[in-house]
């Protein structure tokens, strides 16, 4: 009996199971992971507004150190989804605990680095006098915790690059639920107030690691896997990070900025600025978890040596992140007078914030794709070039921003500079994707 070749529609649908496999339970840990400060601002906005506000500022900290290595989770995913493709599950595994041990350094770094500096990093950042004290506090007792959470952002890449989003899904929902729990138990319960939260946080955070930690091992101890700190591996992860690092800043560089020109608009213009802001963020998680998808798919076709595969996925992809944009544009824009009074009822806020939501609903297609582009060159290792791209859209971006106030515009046209940052990087993007440069099979890029 001989077998009927793949049809493009069948090659297509696999493509399509592939990808929401991944991607739903992917999109449910992206979620819970911002429930924690959100959790944690619920039970301290009862204590009183300064300890609320010295948690705004302890918390911005904290989440900008941890987003800076984010590529520990994009680089591993990458490096074990190529030795998952090429069969070699040992050498996966193998390759996931460098990315640990090195998440295991970088937060000893931090530590080291935050302890003493803290009441300078909180007045920094502009904390009021009432504040200040909160804000040290949190950020001392919290940060015992970042070695743990650079040591999930790790694990997470590795089990993404063996293809498993369901778990860091059931850690994170574990996770949110034992901050919950110790949260109320610590502030309230045992009368710690915010130092409590802190506390929860960090034990919370490292339940998680410990868990994450006894999947790997266990899977290192299934396969034979080495679990001890190689050198070579570690150097060789932090070298593949960091072009990503690089990226991360640069992504960073540009949010701060749109922030700061936002303040200089006037107080209705950045307070619509933040809730654009959040709902922007909440509208990339959606976007983000495709992309993840797209790293251990596309990682899995190169290790593989499937460059037809992996140009299929690549494709198919790019139509999911363009119809996900577009039904995301266009319940943005249905949804604006519904969703706005929610967040305010100042009309002066009101009238910025409508206008500027239609702008971030028609840049959600292009959006869409950027995001699918940028998780395809991550699975495919090529940093340097998304490093590259990254530092080159800054670049563009920072005049034409930066001009907005001087030339008497608004928030609007603050976000259609946003708008013209996105189109540049989908450009890059497509360049790079087009010319079939990434396509670099084997076990290693």
């Amino acid at each position: 009996m001989t077998l009927a070749p793949a049809t493009p529609r069948r090659t297509g649908r696999r493509h399509d199971r592939e990808i929401i496999a991944l991607a739903l339970p992917a999109f449910g840990s992206l979620v819970a992971e911002p429930l924690f400060v959100m959790v944690d601002s619920a039970v301290i906005g009862h204590l009183g507004t300064p300890q609320l506000a010295g948690l705004g500022v302890a918390a911005a900290l904290l989440t900008t150190a941890v987003s800076v290595f984010v590529f520990l989770a994009y680089a591993t995913t990458a490096a074990v989804a190529r030795r998952v493709g090429a069969g070699d599950l040992p050498a996966a595994i193998r390759q996931g605990m460098d990315g640990i041990w090195l998440a295991l350094l970088l937060g000893a770094a931090v530590i080291a680095a935050v302890l003493p500096t803290a009441p300078w990093l909180v007045e920094a950042f502009g904390a009021s006098d009432t504040a200040a004290p909160y804000a040290t506090t949190y950020l001392r007792i919290s940060a015992l915790g970042i070695p743990a959470m650079l040591v999930v952002l790790a694990a997470t890449g590795v089990l993404r690059g063996l293809q498993d989003t369901k778990t860091p899904l059931y850690v994170a929902l574990g996770g949110f639920s034992a901050n919950a729990a110790l949260n109320i138990g610590l502030v309230y319960g045992a009368g710690l107030g915010i130092a409590g939260s802190a506390w929860g946080t960090v034990i919370a955070q490292c339940g998680m690691a410990a868990v994450y930690l006894a999947v790997v091992v266990r899977g290192a101890r299934r396969h034979g896997a080495s679990l001890r700190p190689d050198a070579a591996g570690i150097r060789a992860s932090a070298q593949a990070g960091v072009p990503l690092l690089v990226r991360t800043l640069s992504l960073r560089a540009v949010l701060m900025i749109a922030t700061a020109v936002a303040a200089r608009l006037g107080d209705a213009e950045i307070a619509a600025h933040q809730i654009v802001l959040t709902l922007w963020s909440l509208l990339a998680f959606a976007l983000d978890a495709i992309a993840i998808a797209g790293q251990a798919i596309i990682g899995r076709y190169l290790g593989a040596g499937d460059r037809d595969g992996a140009r299929a996925a690549c494709r198919r992809m790019i139509q999911w992140g363009i119809v996900s944009g577009l039904v995301l544009g266009v319940l943005v824009a249905l949804a604006r007078p519904l969703f706005i009074p929610l967040f305010t009822a100042d009309p002066a806020v009101q009238g910025p914030l409508l206008a500027t939501l239609l702008v971030v609903a028609v840049t959600q297609p292009v959006s869409g794709i950027v995001f699918i582009l940028d998780g395809v060159l991550m699975g495919a290792g090529d940093g340097p070039y998304l490093a590259w791209a990254m530092v080159a859209t800054l670049a563009l971006f920072a005049p034409v921003a930066l001009a907005v106030p001087l030339l008497g515009g608004g928030l609007v046209a603050l976000w259609w500079a946003m708008t013209l940052m996105m189109t540049v990087r989908m450009l890059t993007l497509w360049l790079r994707t087009r010319s079939g440069r990434w396509i670099v099979t084997g076990a290693s890029r």
